[in-house]
């Protein structure tokens, strides 16, 4: 069943089209990743997927609720992780949460078992009362995501979650996130530069170029179609945008788009 579907959906900025008549759909409880170079449109289709931007033309339907018609609804049903840094470095990770249950209107009475949940959910209990500028990149991240399932969403998305991050900090983001369909059932879509993770944690991806879906499919399927031995989804990647991916612009990306992370140490 699909959770997710876009029909045509458009988003211009003036003369360019940042997502040109984009038509896919997620299903229930998969793990489903966006794929394309930087500027291919896939952080402009979650901005308006999760209502944070409006289309320009098409239409999509987020759970059954068509987005142009029920914005407050769907964003009940979400929870969405922005490359951008969404903790308080100068609070704790508890207070952070905290925070975070006021927003989503948590009632009171809930707000403590469910933030003590999302906390051990994410391993960070032992961390909940050190400021968050102390923590390190990986840390963060899972505060953010466990920021973003205080209301228990049916979806999450994920915009480079694991972006900027050393090895091991990804691997444990990761972890947590398969975590969080195999024991919440939860939909998760995802954008990522690491083909790597798409590979191996996807069981859908579909690859934007300009603006446009190149291909969609699972990522075993999608490499065999190539005729090419022992390809990987980097050469699929390369096949449809016609370059090779360029591992240097997501770090230069991280350094963007994650630089308060890492001043927060």
């Amino acid at each position: 069943m699909s959770i997710i579907v876009t029909d045509k959906l458009t988003r211009s900025f003036g003369q360019m089209k940042a997502v040109d008549n984009l038509t896919l759909s997620v299903d229930e409880g998969e793990v489903f990743g966006l794929l394309g170079p930087n500027g291919a449109g896939k952080s402009t289709t979650i901005k308006m997927i999760t209502t944070l931007l409006p289309p320009t033309s098409g239409c999509a339907t987020v759970g059954g609720l068509d987005l142009a018609h029920n914005a407050s609804k769907i964003r009940r049903l979400i929870g969405y992780v922005p490359q951008i840094l969404s903790a308080d470095g100068t609070l704790t990770g508890r207070e952070n949460l905290v925070v975070f249950a006021k927003l989503y209107d948590i009632p009171k009475s809930e707000r403590q078992k469910r933030i003590e949940t999302s906390l051990e959910f994410m391993g960070l209990t032992d961390a909940s009362n050190k400021l968050v500028k102390e923590y390190s990149g990986g840390m963060i991240r899972r505060l953010e995501i466990a920021q973003s399932m205080l209301h228990r969403p049916k979806i999450l998305f994920l915009d480079e979650p694991t972006i900027g991050l050393d090895p091991v900090g990804r691997k444990a983001v990761w972890d947590h996130i398969q975590k969080l369909r195999s024991d919440y059932g939860m939909t998760i879509f995802v954008t990522t530069h690491y083909m790597e993770e798409a590979d191996k944690l996807c069981s859908r991806v579909a690859i934007m170029h300009l603006g446009k879906l190149a291909v969609i499919g699972e990522p075993d399927h999608l490499k065999a179609s190539l005729n090419i031995e022992n390809a990987t989804l980097e050469d699929v990647f390369t096949h449809y945008t016609g370059g090779a991916l360029d591992k240097s612009e997501g770090y230069r990306e991280a350094s963007s788009t994650r630089q308060t992370a890492r001043r927060l140490g």
